[in-house]
């Protein structure tokens, strides 16, 4: 499926282009936003580099992997980012992961992101499950899955190596029917 393209009261979702490289540097460059994520900050030549494979990946014939920008409609500015890749051993089945730049957070942006990216891989890819880790640590992610309907499921114990130590993650996931629920009620 391409190109993706799906909007909120705020913000919309789009592929990434070229030209988005230093929003996406202001993120995944950033010590403080990358703080909770699974690797640590990025220089800018892989930035565009990650840039560059996933507009690749966004032209592939059987497409697995979503990597989208993710835009404030009344400014056109690039506040974040989503993805949702397939999981090939779990039919229907995806990971999902966001990051919001720090100048944005305390907006409910990311509640906004999930909202659609849950949106893309349910009603769009027709996905039963999708789930996404965070840190243990983050506690505004997980108020951010929680707000988005997503259940707090468990624990995977040393998941993540970073820095040269093993974290846990926290696993938070919605069903299908479970979406349609919150959608036929919200």
């Amino acid at each position: 499926m391409h190109p993706v393209h799906r909007v909120s009261k705020r913000l919309e979702v789009r592929e990434l282009r070229s030209d988005d490289t230093d929003a996406v540097f202001a993120i995944y460059g950033s010590q403080q936003a990358t703080e909770h994520l699974s690797f640590e900050p990025r220089t800018r030549d892989e930035v565009r580099r990650i840039v560059g494979r996933s507009i690749e990946a966004a032209n592939a014939v059987e497409r697995t992997e979503y990597v989208l920008a993710v835009v404030e409609r009344k400014t056109e500015t690039l506040v974040g980012f989503g993805r949702l890749a397939l999981d090939p051993h779990q039919p229907a089945g995806a990971t999902m992961g966001f990051a919001v730049r720090p100048a944005s957070w305390g907006r409910g942006y990311g509640v906004e992101t999930v909202g659609l990216l849950l949106g893309l891989g349910f009603e769009e890819l027709g996905l039963h499950r999708i789930w996404g880790a965070r840190s243990p640590a983050n506690e505004a992610s997980a108020r951010t899955m929680t707000r988005a309907g997503m259940v707090e499921e468990g624990r995977i114990r040393e998941h993540i190596r970073k820095g040269g130590v093993w974290r846990d993650s926290i696993v938070h996931a919605m069903l299908d029917h479970e979406w349609v629920t919150q959608m036929q009620s919200g």
